[in-house]
């Protein structure tokens, strides 16, 4: 069996789109996979093209992926049609002209993916390659690179390395054989100190005063913890927050609350194996917003211009000891999922 699969066919129709004279934009939602991917179709199209750029839809503001373009010197930029205009040609990776309204205005000439076929079209007269078994895209334009004959520059490995582990959650997430092998293969070329920095980086300097304030006010609820924050400027700190109560031996659920505008959401994490945090939201939520989520992952969001209470109330109310209580006991998992942690 070939370490990788054999593009022959497939290259000669891919290489067959590009020329000298043309100008090509790669367009990306950006997270670590299409960031790498983004950069693996770039190296192969850069020297058979007259210029090749990388742009992204949407705002990056995750520190992961800001170290990530910083440390790997990853060429991208937000999208605008001024910059569109620049480009005769347009690729999308890991992702599919019908994901974003943002993507509705090119007609891509090639679609490399692993999500599952999206409807909506946008994929007519264009090279695509879907593969939704794989677990990342990165290793889709792997599979291209070794093809090729093309070893991965330091850089370029370290970002498909890393592309591979956060779309499978370092393969607690489904994955396939292909993207053990692809992640083995980058092994010997990607910098591991670069590496280690990217994955280190977690949280931002300003978000340090809401740990603070966390640590302060953080509740303990029959083996979970909670905490109301108040106003935040972004909800995503609220997810970073769940994720890291939920590093505590003793806890096995988080719930983390703030408003936001004049929304009050609240993000669940769970441990899976006691209770199901999808169902306790919904029990906990439902009835005033919407709420909902897998065994491990959930959230709760809130229009509080449709209460008449107060947040601290409300979630007073909701997160009371006695019905936490009951809520765990209806939140249990099925067995199936007990292993499973979302």
């Amino acid at each position: 069996m070939a370490y990788f699969r054999q593009l022959d066919d497939q290259l000669e129709q891919l290489l067959g789109l590009f020329d000298k004279d043309q100008k090509w934009l790669i367009c990306i939602n950006a997270d670590p996979d299409a960031l790498a991917s983004a950069m693996a179709l770039r190296r192969i199209m850069q020297r058979r093209v007259a210029e090749v750029g990388i742009a992204q839809i949407n705002e990056v503001k995750r520190p992961d992926n800001l170290a990530m373009i910083k440390y790997l010197r990853i060429p991208t930029t937000k999208l605008t049609q001024k910059l569109a205009s620049e480009y005769d040609h347009y690729a999308i990776v890991d992702s599919q002209p019908a994901h974003n309204p943002a993507f509705e205005h090119y007609r891509f000439s090639i679609v490399i993916d692993h999500h599952p076929v999206a409807s909506g079209g946008g994929l007519a007269g264009a090279y695509v390659d879907i593969k939704p078994e794989y677990g990342a895209c990165s290793t889709l334009l792997l599979e291209y690179l070794y093809n090729l004959n093309i070893e991965p520059a330091s850089y370029l490995a370290t970002s498909l390395l890393y592309g591979i582990k956060s779309d499978t959650q370092s393969f607690e997430r489904d994955f396939i054989d292909i993207d053990v092998r692809a992640f083995r293969y980058l092994s010997k070329f990607a910098n591991n100190l670069i590496l280690k920095k990217i994955v280190r980086s977690e949280y931002r300097l300003e978000w340090l005063d809401y740990f603070r304030e966390a640590l302060d006010k953080v509740e303990i609820l029959d083996h979970g913890a909670f905490v109301y924050l108040g106003e935040v400027d972004n909800p995503d700190i609220l997810v970073i927050l769940a994720d890291f109560f939920l590093h505590v031996h003793e806890i096995n659920w988080t719930a983390v609350a703030g408003t936001c505008k004049d929304t009050l959401s609240v993000i669940f994490r769970g441990d899976g194996i006691k209770q199901h945090v999808g169902e306790m939201a919904k029990d906990l939520f439902s009835d005033v917003g919407s709420a909902g989520g897998h065994v491990g992952a959930a959230r709760a969001e809130i229009d509080l211009g449709e209460q008449d209470r107060e947040p601290m109330d409300l979630l007073c109310e909701r997160f009371e000891s006695k019905r936490i209580k009951e809520c765990l006991q209806r939140a249990k998992p099925k067995k199936e999922s007990k292993s499973k942690a979302d």
